[in-house]
């Protein structure tokens, strides 16, 4: 069968079989371990915002990313589709999906809790749902994730964070009505 890759599926890498030990099999099934830490990190993060605000957070986005890539990646198989929902699904990453499904399972989950595209896979939904049920805020589940932004593939979740918390940055300064903005001096040769 000829394979296609999905839109956050590495290319050429074929599907974790269902007996193959994975991290993000065992992140799942402790889900409720990692859900406890997660949210104590997201309050260091958030108390960190400022201080990554004054270094500039876009100064920080690509040494972020590259640790939370080999962080999440180990534990989740993180695909950095920068618009993190673990805490949402179990602590499973729906990005896994092959048909990239952030709202839940396709009609073609086999009776055996395998995916519909690769049979030897486990479904992801139906990982998400057993992690899910083992979380504080496990029922979130239900609720509907918006599209997935493409543009912000490959972005820090992390530095998403602390964006949402920091003040929005003023914007520029507009002259006075009726006064014309200063002039810019010249620059170049003979200036």
């Amino acid at each position: 069968m000829l394979r296609v890759p999905a839109a956050f599926e590495p290319p050429g890498k074929p599907p974790r079989p269902a007996g193959r030990f994975a991290l993000r099999f065992w992140s799942v099934k402790h889900s409720a371990a990692v859900e406890a830490f997660y949210e104590r990190f997201e309050r260091l993060l958030v108390r960190l915002a400022p201080a990554a605000a004054r270094v500039g957070l876009d100064r920080l986005e690509r040494p972020a990313a590259f640790v939370e890539r080999q962080v999440k990646g180990a534990l989740f198989d993180c695909r950095m589709c920068g618009q993190c929902i673990l805490s949402s699904t179990g602590m499973s990453c729906p990005m896994n999906c092959p048909k990239n499904l952030r709202n839940g399972p396709c009609g073609g989950v086999r009776a055996n809790g395998n995916c519909e595209v690769y049979a030897e896979m486990p479904c992801v939904w139906v990982k998400a749902w057993e992690g899910a049920v083992e979380m504080q805020n496990g029922m979130d589940i239900r609720g509907v994730q918006p599209a997935i932004d493409h543009r912000l593939k490959g972005r820090s979740t992390w530095l998403g964070v602390m964006r949402k918390v920091l003040p929005a940055p003023a914007p520029a300064e507009k002259p006075p009505a009726g006064k014309p903005a200063a002039a810019k001096p010249p620059v170049g040769p003979g200036a």
